[in-house]
């Protein structure tokens, strides 16, 4: 089988080891790290962009590297191939290969801020972000540019600074995915944890999710195979983080 796969470039590292040991072929494009950050509509739009490239009948199915993040995933569509994606909340998920673990690790883990190679190595994708045009938004849900519009250049920066804070953080959480040349990454999150105060956690990673995405092994547990004419929604009710409807609007010109 051939699939397409788009894919948050904080998971490289992890998809291209994946990709080279799948029994088929796949073809990836990286977008860059961080598109959360910039709302839902951004992050929809700039996946969408490249759901509209793809040239369906070349593939069986495309794939998405990403879990439900900041919804950025919802409202984008199946048409001619299936659309498959994890049942993630967030990238750790994927790293930590299940959102029972990811869930088990956050509530006993209050104040953890999650590093992993990918973290570290792609922090400078911001150049290629402004490339796609999409705003840096603050934690309100707005772009700054709004709200100095609205507050004044003074207090936009402090609302960004103080929504942005990172006080409630009391450890770093390095998750090691076994794929590391070194431990050059392991030794920036401790510095970083060391910089702040803060406790120092490596916490095993595990590929499973990626393998299993890659290698066409789609349980209904852990995938969500959104079927041509439906589209993704979130179902945090159901517990399963993301669910398929039919996309009343259906248009084969529009793709997110």
């Amino acid at each position: 089988m051939r699939f397409y796969l788009i894919g948050c470039k904080v998971f490289y590292r992890e998809i291209c080891y994946c990709v080279a040991q799948s029994p088929h072929t796949v073809d990836i494009h990286f977008l860059p790290q961080g598109l959360h950050n910039y709302g839902r509509k951004g992050m929809q739009e700039a996946i969408g962009r490249v759901l509209e490239e793809v040239d369906e009948q070349q593939f069986d199915a495309i794939l998405l590297g990403y879990g439900l993040c900041n919804n950025g995933v919802t409202e984008l569509k199946a048409t001619k191939i299936p659309l498959v994606i994890p049942r993630a909340h967030d990238c750790i998920t994927l790293f930590l290969g299940s959102k029972e673990k990811y869930l088990d690790h956050f509530h006993n883990n209050t104040g953890t801020y999650y590093l992993s190679s990918g973290w570290l190595e792609r922090t400078d994708d911001k150049h290629e972000i402004k490339k796609l045009g999409l705003q840096t938004k603050d934690p309100m849900g707005g772009s700054y540019e709004e709200l100095v519009e609205k507050y004044g250049e003074k207090n936009a920066t402090m609302i960004c600074e103080t929504l942005g804070s990172t006080t409630h953080y009391r450890q770093i959480s390095y998750i090691e995915m076994g794929i590391e040349p070194d431990d050059q990454f392991e030794n920036l999150a401790r510095a970083d944890a060391e910089k702040h105060n803060w406790k120092f956690q490596k916490l095993p990673g595990d590929l499973r999710l990626f393998q299993e995405l890659v290698g066409g092994d789609w349980n209904t547990k852990d995938f969500l195979v959104v079927p041509p004419g439906q589209k993704i929604v979130a179902a945090f009710d159901s517990g399963q983080i993301i669910a398929a409807e039919p996309d009343i609007m259906d248009d084969d010109s529009t793709r997110g």
